[in-house]
């Protein structure tokens, strides 16, 4: 076993477990959906709920469903009231996705919309606490455009997969466009003066953005 193997064992054994649940969830997403990486897992789930602790959002907006185990994770750390707006575009994943967030214990904190959140955002007349972006990367500069204008100054948007397995700082390859549209949203965060960021080298990248 590596020793980057052995790190990652060693942190899943020395930080709070995932429910049964959500184990239930993960390996299920490993079993019979494509891409089963896209799934949050163990240790950025714990990190979501503690950040949703944290910020005490009454509203988050989650783009990027996939099979709802980063949606259950935030609900879950969610105060009396607060409500999670998650958006999946793809729609040959709602028989899959909906049932595990609607047997959950926080079905009642989710809503699960099939479809674009760049047309179905703005027409919400929702201000939003904190935002988790994790949707198509060709269009992250467009989901954070909009995202900062449903935000409430003060409020967090946070950004999943921005290191992308470290192909940021390679050679790009012709038309790769998801490696293409992270680096052009890193860089348009990197050089916004309306936020302030950080990026965190956890898993694939989360970049950490707060409102001015």
């Amino acid at each position: 076993m590596q020793e980057t193997d052995l790190l990652d064992t060693y942190i899943l054994q020395h930080i709070d477990k995932e429910s049964d649940y959500l184990s239930s969830l993960y390996r299920d997403t490993h079993v019979k959906l494509l891409r089963p990486r896209m799934a949050s897992g163990h240790l950025q789930g714990r990190l979501l709920k503690m950040l949703v602790c944290m910020i005490r959002p009454q509203n988050i907006l989650e783009i990027g469903t996939f099979s709802g185990y980063s949606a259950l994770c935030m609900a879950e750390g969610l105060p009396p009231g607060g409500r999670l707006y998650t958006f999946e575009i793809n729609d040959e994943q709602e028989d899959f996705t909906r049932p595990w967030i609607e047997n959950s214990p926080f079905a009642s904190r989710i809503k699960f919309i099939i479809g674009d959140a760049l047309a179905l955002v703005p027409q919400m007349d929702i201000t939003f606490d904190m935002a988790f972006i994790d949707g198509d990367k060709r269009h992250y500069i467009d989901y954070y455009e909009m995202t900062l204008q449903k935000i409430r100054t003060g409020g967090y948007i946070l950004a999943d997969n921005t290191l992308w397995d470290g192909h940021v700082v390679e050679t790009l390859r012709h038309n790769d466009m998801q490696t293409q549209g992270i680096m052009d949203f890193n860089d348009r965060i990197a050089a916004d003066s309306r936020v302030e960021k950080v990026i965190l080298p956890l898993r694939d990248g989360l970049t950490l953005i707060r409102k001015k």
